[in-house]
């Protein structure tokens, strides 16, 4: 059989790595309030939302952090291919996803509850486990929506 559009082999993914603070590298995850300590320092205070990823190894120590999407002053999309996709390339066992909330507002909304029902699925498909999602905002308050039973 003859193809009439070419078909190209994906040799190498590469990933750009930037330095952040070495204290944050390797630092153990115990808590949602450890977490959130790094989560306001990075977005805590963005003009709008952004969506991090927090890669764990299986002792729950940060390996990465990625900015995986800038949305608007009151929304950003989350898909679960993108937020894998970091977690896969730095074989992390563990994800927490967090965003900032411009608008102080700490509440989730219907899409950031659906947003973390269906990354939770996709991780416990994938063997890479969800442990929180949280939400934060400039005045450094935040919520953890595995504390309050969302998932």
């Amino acid at each position: 059989m003859k193809f009439m559009h070419k078909i190209y082999e994906v040799v190498r993914i590469k990933q750009i790595v930037q330095d952040i603070t070495d204290e944050l590298m390797n630092l153990k995850i115990n808590s949602p309030h450890d977490a959130h300590k790094i989560v306001t320092h990075m977005i805590g205070d963005e003009a709008r939302e952004v969506f991090l990823v927090i890669c764990l190894n299986h002792k729950h120590q940060i390996t990465a952090v990625h900015r995986c999407f800038t949305g608007t002053i009151n929304a950003s999309i989350a898909s679960p291919r993108e937020v894998f996709m970091t977690a896969l390339l730095n074989n992390a066992t563990a994800i927490i996803i967090a965003h900032n909330h411009p608008s102080l507002e700490l509440q989730p909304s219907p899409e950031d509850l659906s947003t973390t029902r269906r990354l939770k699925e996709a991780g416990m498909i994938m063997g890479i486990e969800l442990l929180d999602h949280l939400i934060v905002n400039a005045k450094g308050d935040y919520i953890s929506l595995r504390e309050r039973g969302y998932f």
